[in-house]
């Protein structure tokens, strides 16, 4: 199951979109911001039926 969440960017505070993943209890990845490209942190934590992101700077 894929989900489309919006969140804005811990450095620019522009905002974007991730395609999530909710078939996975927990995850951890990187991915850039797509407006001023600086490495964002994703924490997904899943118990089967409710999910939540988290975003982190990579100074976090």
């Amino acid at each position: 199951m894929q989900d489309i969440r919006r969140y804005s960017c811990p450095y620019c505070g522009e905002l974007a979109e991730a395609l999530l993943d909710l078939s996975v209890e927990e995850q951890e990845y990187i991915e850039d911001c797509p407006v001023c490209c600086r490495p964002i942190r994703f924490v997904l934590h899943n118990d089967g039926q409710h999910w939540q992101l988290d975003l982190y700077r990579e100074d976090d």
